[in-house]
């Protein structure tokens, strides 16, 4: 039986920074990271009513992560991917999230190094 397929919402290139990384230097102060995010939900209801009730908040969502993620100080860009898809997943409309975390400049001769998970309910 074929899993269904639901609908996306992208968040792309969230620009934010924070503490992250497990050397001292890298704790000394905040670094960027770049967030893709895609919430799958279903969407149907929402472009049949126009009524924003009857979708994901994504304003809300981008608020939740940006408080997450400036306020954080992971050691590793993977615990920094998860929690953000937890608070991704605190939406009861959410099923899934698709988490990109990019950790700019932390490999030389390296645009980026990232880390992309997918959790549901």
């Amino acid at each position: 039986m074929e899993a269904e397929r639901l609908d996306r919402i992208h968040i792309r290139d969230l620009l934010l920074r924070c503490v992250i990384g497990i050397r001292d230097w890298e704790r000394e102060a905040p670094q960027n990271v770049m967030l893709n995010i895609t919430l799958h939900a279903d969407l149907r209801a929402a472009g049949a009513s126009d009524d924003i009730a009857d979708t994901v908040d994504y304003v809300a969502i981008k608020k939740r992560v940006i408080a997450l993620v400036e306020g954080s100080s992971f050691g590793l860009v993977e615990a920094l991917a998860q929690a953000v898809a937890d608070a991704c997943l605190a939406d009861p409309k959410v099923r899934r999230v698709d988490v990109v975390v990019e950790k700019p400049g932390a490999l030389r001769f390296a645009r980026t190094v990232a880390v992309d998970i997918s959790r549901g309910r």
